[in-house]
């Protein structure tokens, strides 16, 4: 099924060699790992002159046959990424933070992946002013940005809690539903859909997927507080009408939140059995997969079932099990880097590069210079290699294509 292919991919002659219409999606993001009976082979390289500084930083870009969530978009992918420097494609990894002043001149300096805006970035502002905000964004970046945001509903909401921005507060996920059932939270679905994309957001950082039964666990309020059956109703429900409105979805926050505190503000420890995770956790982010689900959003708990040294963001074996058992070929990112709870276990120290090699895509980042400038020491240096970093770049590319935010 895999085929791995080092190719250099240039102009369109690259692209008509892959032909138009070739299935192509991307290896497995870990090193070694491959899909289960799945015998790997490789197929002759192509290399074509190149100027400026993509030639000296171009490195094979590694292809493979399958049947990924953006297949139909890789070769327009493969074809963006040939004619991206080295810090272009470093910054495609990232969703920075977005600064509540000088955005342009951020987006010029380090041409992220995109940005999550937090409510300080709305707040005082009129629908005319957050739209050329985010219009603004879109035209700085050489490739178009995946724009973000928290709009959960209930006690997150990022936008519409401002009365300037939005005739109403979108109400939690519980009282929706409490109020009209699925076809409730369908239509709340789509309502927010089309909020958020007339101001030019395309991705929202929800559903939140985790299952919680204890009214005071930090999740509760959040979660959609039904058993792991009910709550993979709610996730497909959301996926599939998010994907009618081509909004991108986040399941959130892998491999399952459950009861355990806050990693904003420390460690927190899960140890849960796996089967309480397979028979229960895994059972909504499998519906929201399998529904089509673009993005899974991983936690920083330290699931001592799966890796008790490390958190999941960090751990190579969370990333696999994602990849390998629940098949999802989407992209995959961390919450954010600057929380205490990994802060506390990476120290001074910038998380990225370990968050990067343990499998994730895309990193929610705070500190825009210090991850920005470790990763790309990390990839100069050979820790991180131009291959690896390859791989999640033009993952992230097709999720463009496939989603309309490259044209």
């Amino acid at each position: 099924m895999l085929v791995l292919a080092g190719i250099l991919l240039a102009g369109a002659g690259a692209f008509a060699l892959l032909g138009p219409f070739s299935p192509f999606v991307i290896q497995n993001p870990l090193p070694g790992v491959s899909q289960p009976g799945t015998p790997q082979t490789s197929a002759p390289s192509r290399s074509e002159p190149q100027s400026s500084e993509a030639a000296s930083q171009a490195s094979s870009v590694p292809v493979a046959e399958g049947t990924g969530i953006f297949k139909d978009a890789y070769p327009k992918a493969a074809q963006t990424l040939a004619g991206m420097s080295l810090k272009e494609k470093v910054g495609q990894v990232f969703l920075f933070r977005a600064p509540t002043e000088g955005e342009v001149q951020t987006i010029t300096e380090y041409q992220p992946g995109g940005f999550f805006f937090g409510a300080d970035s709305f707040k005082d502002k009129t629908p005319e002013q957050v739209r050329a905000m985010t219009q603004g964004c879109q035209e700085a970046g050489k490739v178009k940005m995946a724009l973000a945001v928290d709009e959960e509903g209930g006690t997150v909401t990022r936008i519409s809690q401002f009365p300037a921005l939005s005739p109403k507060k979108f109400a939690s996920p519980q009282v929706v539903y409490a109020n009209g059932g699925m076809d409730g939270i369908r239509q709340d679905t789509l309502d927010k859909a089309d909020f958020l994309l007339s101001y030019g957001l395309n991705v929202n950082l929800a559903p939140v997927a985790d299952v919680t039964f204890d009214r005071s666990a930090y999740m509760f309020p959040r979660a959609f507080a039904r058993n792991g059956t009910r709550t993979a109703e709610f996730v497909k429900t959301v996926v599939e009408a998010a994907n009618s409105k081509t909004l991108s979805s986040t399941l959130k926050h892998f491999p399952g939140y459950g009861g355990n505190s806050d990693t904003h503000t420390g460690v927190a420890t899960d140890n849960r059995s796996m089967e309480s995770f397979r028979s229960s956790d895994f059972l909504p982010f499998q519906a929201g997969i399998e529904a089509g689900a673009q993005c899974v959003l991983v936690s920083h708990n330290i699931v001592t079932a799966m890796d008790a040294e490390n958190p999941a963001s960090l751990s190579p074996e969370v990333h696999r099990i994602l990849r390998d058992e629940l098949g999802f070929t989407g992209i995959v990112m961390t919450d954010d880097l600057s929380m205490q709870g990994l802060r506390d276990r990476a120290g001074e120290s910038s998380a990225a590069p370990a968050a990067f090699l343990a499998g994730n895509d895309l990193m929610l980042s705070s500190d825009i210079s210090g991850d920005f400038n470790a990763l790309y020491a990390a990839v100069q240096s050979g820790s991180v290699s131009q291959e690896r970093l390859d791989d999640s770049v033009l993952r992230i590319l097709a999720w463009k294509y496939t989603m309309g935010i490259i044209n």
